[in-house]
């Protein structure tokens, strides 16, 4: 079809005319973008394993990093001997007594956990598309988009599937993942995970995980679990994190920042119900400075769990947040931080404290 005079100006048009606002777009995420964009995120895309600064008191780090350069070597051992499974296929075993086929990086927020799996990632030799790197979230939508069958085969010819911020919020997930990671390790994928929360404890406090004990179990026996301690490095040793500005700021830095954004936070909480958690990436696409004003505690806890989700993706993308309202670590109740989702809040706050930090030098300007 031609375009005509009439049609709609397009987002970088827009963004060149002032600041667009979040709330305008509604992106549809095709399935093969999906698949295309199961790489390490912009932030984590040049991480390596000699990048990561373990805490010299905190020898779980130093070890994660020797047990994670082993795995990625193991996997090399694999293609160079001939055969796809190598360390995570005992032929000789059945695959009901066989060990597990990956590892899970269980820790706080903020030790370096997604810095050192997309680290193993890069690190494991094979091409890109030989190997995937999403969130939890992109991966339940990955099976929605293309169907359970169509993701087992396409995944199934992968070496490594990485799985980052790992959780069991619903039974629907626990029995969608369960089966899927089931048939991907019959296939001879190698599996990498990320979460806050042991495999054998998830969904604890979300919902009544005891009624799936076997579901969990069964993601349990898949993993060799491997404890990250330490503080949150995002704040370690950095200054307090900047108060919020007033609205007039905010909205200077949006008309005079290009490609920033400008948006009413209830507004874009709104607005977030109405996109699905998959699409939040694709929400920010071209986006150079999230700009909100009246930032206020969000009223409940969907609402709080789908902003977990857009922090997580600005944070990957490196895109700074300038706000004015009340500080982010007011966002969630003292309820919220006490419950079953307590460290989903809290690496939210970490998060878009960092990204705070990270955008004072635009209003400073």
């Amino acid at each position: 079809m031609s375009s005509s005079s009439s049609a709609a100006p397009s987002t970088a048009d827009r963004l060149a005319d002032g600041p667009a606002a979040l709330t305008e777009r509604t992106p549809h995420v095709p399935a093969e973008r999906l698949v295309a964009e199961m790489v390490p995120p912009p932030r984590f895309d040049a991480v390596r394993f000699d990048t990561y600064i373990p805490d010299a008191n905190q020898p779980s780090q130093a070890e994660a990093v020797r047990v994670l350069g082993s795995f990625a070597a193991g996997l090399g051992g694999a293609a160079a001997s001939g055969g796809r499974r190598g360390w995570f296929r005992r032929a000789a075993k059945p695959a009901a007594t066989a060990g597990p086929r990956g590892v899970y990086l269980d820790g706080g927020y903020g030790v370096g956990k997604t810095h050192l799996l997309a680290s193993l990632w890069h690190a494991t030799p094979a091409a890109p598309e030989q190997k995937a790197f999403g969130t939890f979230v992109e991966l339940t939508n990955l099976v929605g988009a293309l169907g359970f069958q169509q993701t087992v085969r396409t995944l199934g010819e992968h070496k490594l599937l990485c799985i980052d911020e790992f959780e069991l919020d619903d039974p629907g997930d626990t029995v969608l993942v369960s089966t899927l990671l089931g048939k991907l390790v019959e296939s001879g994928v190698a599996l990498a995970a990320t979460s806050n929360t042991l495999p054998g404890k998830l969904g604890e406090g979300r919902f009544a995980a005891a009624d799936f004990l076997r579901e969990i179990q069964g993601l349990s026996a898949h993993f060799r679990a491997l404890r990250i301690d330490g503080e949150d490095y995002r704040h370690r040793g950095l200054p307090q994190a900047p108060a919020p500005f007033d609205d007039e700021t905010v909205k200077r830095v949006a008309h005079t920042t290009p490609g920033a954004s400008l948006d009413d936070f209830p507004a874009l909480l709104d607005h977030l119900s109405r996109v699905h958690p998959s699409r939040y990436g694709a929400l920010s696409d071209g986006v150079r400075a999230v700009c909100l004003t009246g930032v206020t505690p969000v009223p409940d806890q969907s609402t709080a769990l789908r902003l977990v989700v857009l922090a997580d993706r600005l944070y990957d993308r490196e895109v700074p947040v300038l706000a004015s309202g009340r500080p982010f670590d007011e966002l969630f109740s003292e309820e919220m931080l006490a419950g079953g989702y307590r460290k989903k809040y809290f690496r939210a706050i970490s998060r878009l404290t960092a990204l705070a930090r990270d955008a004072k030098s635009l209003a400073d300007g």
